[in-house]
């Protein structure tokens, strides 16, 4: 399926104009042609996402400077005097 030669086209064509008329037949051709055109624009700016996205290396989560300190001792016993 998929392999269409010009005698399954010529077919096709000719049964489109038997349905659909030659006002309207243009006009749809016109309208398969922009959707398959932005199909293939949705799908090329996808692939391009994909690919940059897995080409860059994973980055560290940057954290906050106060989360890099040491934390205060939460009680202080008193020392000998």
């Amino acid at each position: 399926m998929g392999n269409f030669g010009p005698a399954e086209m010529l077919v096709i064509g000719v049964f489109a104009l038997l349905v659909f008329g030659p006002q309207k037949l243009p006009e749809m051709a016109r309208s398969l042609g922009r959707a398959i055109r932005e199909f293939k624009k949705a799908t090329g700016e996808l692939t391009q996402e994909l690919k940059l996205g897995l080409d860059d290396p994973p980055t560290k989560p940057r954290s906050n400077a106060v989360e890099d300190k040491p934390e205060a001792p939460k009680e202080l016993k008193p020392g000998p005097r």
